[in-house]
């Protein structure tokens, strides 16, 4: 098998953006999770816990998503905010599922708190279901405001007296179900007409990203875009949410489960381009860029450490992991209009990176793909080449057994390798156009002993990468093991 790199290309910038990552207040993703309190025997930095923080510190996530999700469709901000010992607690969306309530204990100074901890943007989903343009323009101003005002003042009370700056404002979320079971053209409209008061409540440029479809809903693509260039505000990109569901247990499937989830994740790039065929077929004024809010893998319940008390939280194996490389090559193979992209979920929920519970943590494989992976952020997409063999399974998409991505960034080649197969390992030839591959380059693999293996808490490091040395001379010949990825640099 024959791999080149095409550096005589044209590059497109791959957004720092697409490595993104999703936080909802649900279940164990917060308390218990990223959140122990101040208070807590277990080590953490003004309430969060350390060791997750240091390791989500060390994989420079360029954005995180927040506080939904479904959980924003009734989130009122005033309630996390002041005092935490006086915050009220609220039956939140998720009660009807788990029976737990909201103890408001993350709000938004905490949550600001651990985005500048880890160095993410803070991108906030505004509740445009039930709460009033009012009480999200006045969410804007306590946030942003500079001083002078009640709530730019009563954020200072509150220990800020600086503005916290949040650029990102998803209007709406998920409006097509139980964001309010909206029409398309509802959406549309009340984006504009929320946009557009939110948008009035200080100086410093925002930028609304509006509710898209589910998955490859088309339709509502064609119909939310028409209503909305009726009267349109300025919109910074169209949300996408597509997970590529379940296939057997996340850690008890057949070998045909594996290969039907890899198909249904490798679906995605033909689910974004349906999108932007659809924009272009409106014409130039209706070409957002895409912002794909939640995407990954969703088993069923049970798997995880809290055998089902923490809502969706699952284990994850190597068909995780590779998922998640190969949506990541998705978006990166399509980086001139896919802007942003945040996987879902970031502790103790789905697609999960991190597993926690009182004093006891562990990464996932999926954590290690996003370090693996981290030298494509803000790098030049370079097209790749790959004759690799395709499996056909009746009604799935054609799945090719190795997906590759390429990207340059100063003057060091990232190139990412995913070997689908389960028994197969493939021998890649290595070629360049416009430059030979020569020099000391450094490969770092993730496998695992079988591919059921997960990280646990007795055995953190189960699947884990490992790294060596080696020299390139031109021409070189790589072997993918099975189930598996490859990451090579050079330069």
């Amino acid at each position: 098998m024959k791999l080149t790199v095409d550096f005589h290309a044209v590059p497109a910038k791959i957004n720092p953006a697409i490595y993104g990552h999703f936080s909802e207040m649900l279940g164990g993703v917060f308390y218990d999770g990223l959140w122990v309190g101040p208070e807590s025997d277990v080590p953490n930095i003004r309430g969060f816990r350390k060791e997750l923080v240091e390791r989500l510190r060390a994989i420079h996530p360029p954005v995180l998503r927040w506080p939904g999700g479904c959980f924003a469709e009734t989130y009122d901000w005033r309630d996390g905010i002041g005092p935490r010992e006086k915050r009220p607690t609220r039956v939140n969306w998720w009660y009807r599922w788990d029976g737990r309530t909201e103890p408001n204990q993350v709000g938004t100074h905490e949550f600001i708190d651990l985005c500048r901890m880890v160095g993410a943007e803070p991108y906030f989903a505004a509740n445009m279901t039930s709460l009033t343009p009012q009480q999200l323009r006045d969410w804007v101003e306590y946030c942003n405001f500079p001083g002078g005002t009640a709530l730019s003042d009563e954020r200072a009370r509150n220990g800020a007296s600086d503005p916290f700056g949040i650029r990102l404002w998803g209007i709406g979320n998920e409006n097509w179900g139980d964001g309010g079971r909206m029409t398309a053209e509802d959406c549309a409209h009340l984006f504009n007409r929320y946009a557009c008061v939110l948008n009035s409540a200080c100086k410093d440029p925002l930028e609304f990203i509006l509710c898209g479809p589910n998955g490859g809903d088309t339709d509502w693509t064609r119909r939310l875009l028409r209503a909305w260039r009726d009267n349109p505000f300025p919109c910074a990109g169209m949300s996408v949410h597509y997970y590529c569901g379940a296939a057997g247990k996340a850690d008890d499937f057949t070998d045909s489960q594996w290969y039907e989830l890899l198909a249904r994740g490798y679906h995605m790039g033909a689910l974004l381009d349906s999108h932007l065929a659809v924009m272009d077929d409106l014409g130039e004024e209706y070409r957002l860029p895409l912002v794909v809010d939640e995407w990954g893998c969703w088993h069923p319940d049970g798997s995880g450490p809290s055998k089902g008390y923490n809502l969706f939280e699952q284990q994850s194996t190597m068909r995780d992991a590779l998922i998640a490389a190969i949506t990541l090559h998705a978006f990166q193979d399509r980086c001139e209009r896919v802007r942003m992209a945040n996987v879902a979920q970031l502790c103790n929920n789905l697609h999960t990176l991190f597993l926690a519970s009182g004093d006891r943590f562990c990464v996932t494989p999926t954590y290690h793909v996003f370090d693996m992976m981290q030298g494509h952020m803000g790098g030049a997409r370079l097209p790749v080449s790959l004759d690799a063999p395709v499996l056909e399974q009746p009604g799935l998409d054609p799945l090719p057994l190795v997906s590759a991505s390429a990207s340059e960034k100063d003057g060091v080649l990232t190139l990412s390798m995913a070997n689908l197969s389960l028994d197969e390992p493939y021998s890649v030839r290595l070629d360049a156009l416009g430059r030979e591959l020569r020099g000391e380059a450094r490969l770092t693999l993730l496998r695992a002993e079988t591919p059921r293996t997960v990280n646990t808490f007795d055995r953190p490091d189960a699947v884990a990468p490992a790294s060596r040395v080696l020299p390139l001379s031109g021409g070189d010949v790589l072997t993918l093991p099975p189930a598996s990825l490859t990451v090579l640099t050079v330069g």
